[in-house]
């Protein structure tokens, strides 16, 4: 180690380094496990959180770091990649740390963005398991939510087939008039396929089920994922997952997985996915890995019950928020911290130098299709008017009262002077700034960025909430949307106005978290703005309500719970060793 990242690919990379992988017995040693607090499972042990928690519920928290990003091109910014080297950084400083990621999707995977493995010598081990459904948390996800959509669809065939007094008779069921045009759920499945965005289900005869409209969205977007990023134990999934809106009844009622009698089987099924799983960095330190929710419509976080264990197992936990600080930070500040009583002492802010050059109005940067040759050189011209929008995030940061840390993770077209304009912007905006090159060296490169973490982490902070849980819905947005993306206020179509003033008109929906919806390409609703835009108005068109999670959210722009495959995806170069086993091809 290192490895040299220039010649091989990350999955060459994740083999080389799964050779010398510590074993289950290794790390039950090294992580101070007791007998029974970790659940055998291949090469990625799960631990038993209800176990651990109780055994170590008095002993004080590590510090917490968490890690998020300025606005990102599609390619995204290494958030992940730069969280695996800062963990690598504290374990070259000899520093107790475990890092806090969430699972990949199959989705993205198998698409034009690959796995959330990181990359180069910052990488997640082993890759192969971690990319390619681990555990089988988001197939539980996906029993759970689909065995939801089973009872409802079985339900209005027989309520539709059968008299109150047949139904009491044969399954000993009430009717409950379900409105086949206000199904709120729809199908899921853990990959991009746009073709079943928009489906018809039940064609046939009368026993094959209701005829009507349906959908499918990805795994990770489903409800059942987000309650599995903030609850606290099983309790509260069991809870939760009685409440889940799944339709409405004709005279607007919800319709409820209790309703419906489900809910029991429903967690049955995710009793495993409670726990986390136990992965590691090429170099060797504990990753804990759990959740994948959607980060620009769910939480986007890894889980809490992840975080509450490994703050009480290491001196430091580097935990990561989906996609860029307005969205991911912004939940996580908001949303996650408020649920989990846990306060943060660091933020780090994840920057690349071709980033802040689209900002400042470099060529269009797509996915899937080779960078713009503007990026990889100097321009120090047009990184200068791509500043603002660190800097926008910086202050973000500041105003949740936590000490930030600018990460440069550097890529090797970067200069000098290019490097140099970045930190003292950073500085300047009152942020501590570190170069980076973990991909390229492992923890050797994230050791000025973990000295910067760790004198951060030295210093007392005042985090607070940007709002209190009593204002009501539309004041929250209007001040996530002024004070988080800048933008001049809110304008709230008629629909989204009525649905507003029933919510806030209720004092159950009080409780309820605010989980804003919107693009992560951009500060505004619209991805193709770049920079940081001034003299707008943030559009919310419509708010959509997830009854078990308890958010309301509301929605600027549309947003698809299934992406699309696209022309060339990562599946084409995935391949099998028919002698090993062994999975080449992952990215």
């Amino acid at each position: 180690m290192p490895y040299d990242a220039t010649k091989l690919k990350d999955w060459q990379i994740g083999e080389a380094a799964e050779a010398n992988m510590p074993t289950p017995e290794e790390w039950q040693q090294r992580l101070g496990l007791e007998k029974g607090e970790m659940i055998p499972f291949m090469r990625t042990p799960k631990l038993d959180f209800l176990k651990i928690i109780d055994r170590l519920k008095n002993k004080p928290d590590g510090k917490y770091v968490e890690v998020t990003a300025i606005t990102p091109t599609p390619l995204g910014e290494g958030k992940t990649t730069s969280l695996l080297g800062l963990v690598e950084g504290f374990g070259k400083r000899k520093q107790k740390v475990i890092g806090c990621i969430r699972q990949p999707s199959g989705g993205p995977t198998m698409n034009v963005k690959g796995t959330a493995a990181g990359g180069g010598n910052a990488l997640l081990i082993p890759m192969t398991e971690f990319s390619m459904g681990l555990t089988g948390d988001i197939n539980d996800i996906m029993n759970a939510h689909n065995l939801a959509m089973v009872a409802l669809t079985a339900r209005m065939q027989h309520e539709r087939n059968y008299n109150d007094e047949q139904l009491a008779r044969l399954g000993g069921m009430r009717r409950l008039n379900i409105d086949p045009t206000r199904v709120e759920m729809g199908w899921i499945m853990d990959f991009c396929a746009q073709s079943l965005r928009n489906i018809v289900i039940g064609l046939g005869g009368r026993q094959d089920g209701f005829l009507m409209q349906s959908r499918f969205g990805i795994a990770v977007s489903s409800e059942l994922m987000a309650m599995l990023s903030i609850v606290r134990d099983l309790a509260d999934l069991r809870e939760r997952m009685d409440k889940i809106t799944v339709a409405y009844d004709k005279s607007g009622k919800p319709i409820t997985t209790g309703d419906l009698e489900v809910a029991g089987a429903m967690t049955a099924f995710m009793r495993n996915a409670i726990n986390p799983t136990l992965c590691a960095t090429a170099e060797y330190q504990p990753v804990f890995v759990h959740a994948g929710p959607f980060a620009n419509i769910a939480v986007g976080q890894n889980s809490i019950i992840e975080d509450r264990i490994a703050l009480k197992m290491a001196d430091y936990v580097v935990t990561e928020s989906g996609f860029a600080a307005d969205i991911g930070f912004e939940k996580f500040w908001n949303v996650k911290c408020r649920l989990s009583g846990l306060k943060p002492n660091v933020s780090v802010l994840v920057a690349t130098i071709r980033a802040l050059k689209m900002h400042g109005g470099g060529p269009k940067v797509v996915a899937g299709v080779a960078l713009p040759e503007a990026y990889t050189k100097e321009d120090l011209k047009t990184l200068e008017k791509g500043l603002p929008n660190m800097v926008h995030h910086i202050n973000t940061i500041r105003t949740a009262g936590i000490n930030p840390v600018v990460c440069i993770n550097s890529f090797h077209t970067d200069t000098k002077a290019e490097i140099d304009m970045v930190r003292k912007a950073a500085e300047a905006a009152g942020a501590r700034c570190a170069f980076s090159s973990h991909w390229a060296n492992g923890g050797d490169g994230a050791l000025e960025l973990t000295d910067a973490v760790i004198e951060a982490c030295k210093e007392k902070n005042d985090f607070k909430f940007l709002y209190p849980k009593e204002m009501k819905l539309r004041q929250r947005v209007e001040k996530v949307a002024k004070v988080v993306y800048g933008a001049d206020g809110v304008a709230w179509s008629p629909e989204a106005t009525e649905k507003a003033k029933t919510f806030e008109a209720d004092p159950k929906y009080d409780e309820y978290n605010t989980m804003m919806v919107k693009t992560h390409l951009s500060l505004t609703h619209d991805p193709s703005i770049k920079g940081t835009p001034k003299g707008w108005m943030l559009p919310i068109r419509d708010i959509l309500i997830y009854s078990g999670a308890k958010f309301l959210c509301p929605m600027a722009g549309a947003i698809s719970l299934m992406p699309g495959t696209s022309s060339d995806p990562a599946f084409r170069r995935v391949d099998i060793d028919v002698k090993t086993g062994k999975v080449s091809g992952l990215f």
